[in-house]
């Protein structure tokens, strides 16, 4: 399906403007979605509704991957209500939505939980929909444990197990199912190894050349337990290609590659 006007929600994030990029080399128009009035943007706030009846006018497809992990039920749940309704009036046709693996397993989890409850609300609109449930990003699980080196000794949940993918791999896929036709819930989508979150550490150190203490800490509870179980793994939708070891290296030694 070649779809002419295809809307991007979050276009400015770090998953979002890597599928407007890759969307513009199709040929399709392209607009993102942001709430800033930042130049080359389509100016909308899911939080207010300001703005998503204009935004979706002309639009054919759209490509869903604004989300709040601080305000979930607002943005992500209320807000997604508040743009579907706006689409339905415009004529949509599609939307693809993009989901975490595993938030059917581990709701106990608040944002998990707002991020099924998001994906119940698009299986019931009238708009034909895909989902797409992939796994934690490779730029993510960075991110945290940058935030986690502040201490002389790095704490860490036990036992936690990740599935990390590139976002660039998600956003090719994004686009594959933004250009073909409504497909309902998709195969699920991870990174190429499974590891536990303190080994995911360990290697960062080591590309960076530091030596550094990882402590594994017991942690109670429902959520605790289903990342020690597998909820956030699909073990057999191997889909990435890129490694941890080799994204640190792209990340963390750019001039080497």
């Amino acid at each position: 399906m070649n779809a002419s006007n295809i809307l991007v929600t979050g276009g400015t994030g770090s998953l979002g403007s890597l599928v407007v990029d890759r969307l513009l080399t199709t040929g399709c128009n392209v607009e993102a979605l942001s709430r800033s009035k930042r130049p080359g943007t389509v100016q909308g706030d899911l939080l207010t509704g300001e703005g998503l009846e204009q935004a979706v006018e002309g639009i054919d497809v759209i490509v869903h991957c604004a989300s709040s992990p601080t305000n979930p039920r607002q943005v992500d749940v209320e807000g997604t209500k508040r743009f579907l309704q706006a689409a339905e009036r415009a004529g949509v046709s599609h939307i693809v939505y993009v989901s975490i693996v595993g938030v059917d397993r581990n709701s106990f989890y608040p944002y998990y939980g707002m991020k099924l409850k998001t994906e119940q609300i698009i299986e019931q609109a009238a708009i034909p929909w895909t989902i797409l449930r992939a796994t934690q990003f490779h730029e993510f699980v960075l991110t945290l444990i940058q935030f986690l080196d502040r201490l002389p000794i790095m704490l860490i949940p036990k036992g936690f197990l990740l599935q990390p993918i590139q976002a660039s791999e998600v956003a090719d896929r994004l686009v594959e199912l933004a250009l073909s036709k409504p497909a309902g819930r998709v195969s699920d989508i991870g990174g190429p190894e499974v590891w536990t979150a303190a080994d995911l550490a360990r290697a960062y150190f080591k590309a960076e050349g530091r030596k550094r203490k990882v402590v594994e800490v017991a942690t109670p509870g429902k959520i605790a337990q289903a990342f020690r179980t597998g909820a956030q793994l699909c073990p057999n939708q191997k889909f990435g290609k890129v490694g941890w070891h080799e994204f640190l290296n792209q990340t963390l030694h750019p001039e080497m590659n």
